[in-house]
């Protein structure tokens, strides 16, 4: 099981207030399970999630809301070899991946 991380929701909030993420295409490198990613996802036009562990990435898709199964895809990779062209996403987050 995850550690439970930011249960006051501070993450959320200072993403909202540093970015725009309506209409974005975002990369989430190091999503894990998922566990940021369902608390934004349903704001950007696209979100893909970056992950090197495949069990991780399982629990996400497992986990995935079925109206966000258009829109919120997970890949396995790392931000060191990423495997997209350039300028392919308007914004990368990042949280609790170093």
């Amino acid at each position: 099981m995850d550690p439970i991380r930011d249960p006051e929701g501070n993450e959320i909030t200072h993403l909202h207030q540093l970015g725009q993420l309506d209409g974005m295409r975002i990369l989430e490198i190091g999503c894990g399970t998922g566990r940021m990613t369902w608390r934004y996802a349903s704001r950007p036009v696209a979100v893909v999630g970056l992950d090197p562990s495949p069990e991780k990435l399982a629990t996400a898709l497992a986990n995935r809301p079925a109206d966000l199964a258009k829109k919120v895809d997970f890949i396995q990779g790392t931000a060191e070899m990423l495997p997209f062209g350039d300028e392919f996403f308007d914004v990368a987050i990042m949280a609790w991946s170093l």
